[in-house]
């Protein structure tokens, strides 16, 4: 024995080494790229839905012959029947078949009942001049006239209608002829020149 390996031997051993080389580097990249284990994801949290703005509201002006004239508050795709009982209803003189009930209202807009008893001002009922001209053949009803009704009045123009209607709103209807000198612009010769024209 001379203590050198025979070739057979020392070929096994080199294949082994390379072997044994191939495994340690593959296990490195295997060690540097962390392992192949699979990212974590996160999970992801429900969205949560935003609450829904509040509808917004018509504001609508309901007067003439209903029972509680005055300002309301509808909601939206709300129809002129929807006002009018809003508005408590219609009165007994009120002319519904004169009223779109199904039309819609809008924000701002004026929601008005004619009422009967009440003759339509000269001239195929355009309003009379402030201080003049036509007035109602019957006496008007303070509670349900409108605007125009009120302007056709002599001595009243369409600022002193619309305070007229103001007063009915704030205070509820007319039980008396007088309580109109507590409009501001009627006094004792406006009333003089109502007499007779106005019911309460």
């Amino acid at each position: 024995m001379d203590g050198h390996l025979p070739p057979l031997s020392r070929r096994r051993l080199a294949a082994g080494a390379l072997v044994l080389a191939i495994v340690l580097v593959l296990a490195l990249r295997h060690l540097g790229s962390g392992g192949g284990a699979a990212p974590v994801v996160a999970p992801v949290a429900p969205v949560r839905p935003a609450h829904a703005p509040a509808p917004k509201l018509l504001v609508v002006d309901v007067a003439g012959a209903v029972r509680r004239p005055g300002l309301y508050r509808l909601q939206q795709g709300s129809r002129i029947d929807d006002a009018i009982a809003a508005a408590g209803g219609a009165t007994a003189k009120a002319q519904l078949d004169t009223v779109n009930l199904a039309a819609p209202v809008a924000d701002g807009e004026q929601v008005l009942v004619p009422g009967s008893g009440v003759a339509a001002a000269a001239g195929g009922g355009a309003t009379a001049a402030s201080g003049g001209g036509a007035s109602p053949s019957a006496p008007l009803d303070l509670n349900t006239a409108t605007a125009d009704e009120l302007d056709a009045l002599p001595g009243i123009g369409p600022v002193t209608a619309q305070k007229i209607i103001a007063y009915r709103t704030a205070h509820g209807p007319f039980h008396a002829v007088d309580e109109l000198q507590g409009v501001s612009g009627i006094g004792p010769a406006k009333m003089a020149e109502l007499k007779g024209l106005v019911i309460p």
